[in-house]
């Protein structure tokens, strides 16, 4: 019994002498105007698209209560960097014309295919939890850029 005991205060110190250590914060400037002005989403799209897309995949991020508590907030700023890896709104003016048609292809299938946005993210966000129209909706507009990025390529 006493084995366990300090097992539990070696993890409750462990835990709280944690809390001092914390990743850097997703605290940039969103900068998100190029990619709405040149995608021009309609109104519905532009707020699923903040709801849902933007804490993860721009410079800034609105960050939970829960992120002040240390292994949380390491495991977000994981989820945070991977989001950004793969499609940074506030990078968008830097992409290509061919990886902007790309990453279009993509936010609309994943969307479709309901694997966006994370159900780890629904989970505490349940205005990113999607209808079947706000699915829809997204996916239509997604195309349709797709299709003008994919007409801008063929003209080159």
């Amino acid at each position: 019994m006493k084995i366990v005991k300090k097992i539990g205060y070696i993890l409750i110190i462990a835990l709280v002498v944690a809390q001092f250590f914390r990743p850097e914060k997703n605290d940039g400037n969103m900068n998100i105007d190029a990619f709405i002005s040149e995608t021009n989403p309609p109104a519905a799209v532009h707020k699923i698209l903040k709801e849902t897309c933007f804490d993860c995949h721009s410079n800034k991020t609105t960050y939970p209560w829960y992120n002040a508590v240390t292994p949380v907030n390491y495991w977000l700023a994981e989820h945070i960097e991977d989001g950004k890896k793969h499609l940074n709104f506030s990078n968008w003016s830097s992409y290509s014309l061919k990886k902007k048609e790309h990453k279009m292809d993509e936010l609309h299938e994943e969307v479709e295919e309901k694997e966006m946005p994370l159900n780890s993210y629904t989970y505490t966000h349940s205005e990113a939890n999607l209808t079947p129209e706000q699915i829809e909706a997204v996916v239509v507009w997604g195309k349709k850029v797709q299709a003008d990025y994919k007409q801008q390529l063929q003209k080159k």
